[in-house]
């Protein structure tokens, strides 16, 4: 109830800003509490973010060897994690925003395969001379 009371609060003090400042009908001042009082209503309600989910086709499309399409922002990155982050959101809720499946890639088919040539090379010059010399 408390939430209530500072809502007709508020509608008052807005009102009675308006109508000091301006000529009012007093057969209008009912209708204007009304429009105030919807309109404070409609602000305490999050807005509904209408996201229109891609095609199959665009979610194939947006998977590139050099690079992901962001439905963010419709730009290609190499890995959307860190684009992702800036944006608030997690690999999880970018998914199920878009509609996109639990499989889809977050980093792209040519970096993936150069971090893990990379990778390898690494592990291999750690290896053991005896071990490289087996080979």
């Amino acid at each position: 109830m408390p939430e209530q009371t500072t809502r007709i609060e508020l509608v008052s003090r807005i009102v009675t800003a308006y109508v000091s400042g301006n000529a009012v009908a007093a057969s209008a001042i009912d209708g204007l509490l009304r429009d105030v009082d919807r309109a404070l209503a409609g602000l305490s309600r999050p807005p509904e973010a209408k996201v229109s989910k891609p095609s199959p086709a665009e979610i194939r499309a947006s998977i590139r060897p050099d690079g992901l399409v962001s439905f963010e922002d419709g730009r290609t990155y190499k890995a959307l994690r860190r684009h992702l982050t800036t944006r608030g959101l997690t690999p999880e809720a970018y998914r199920a925003k878009w509609g996109l499946p639990v499989d889809y890639p977050l980093v792209s088919a040519d970096y993936s395969a150069r971090r893990s040539k990379i990778s390898h090379a690494i592990s291999r010059r750690r290896e053991p001379r005896s071990q490289l010399a087996a080979e």
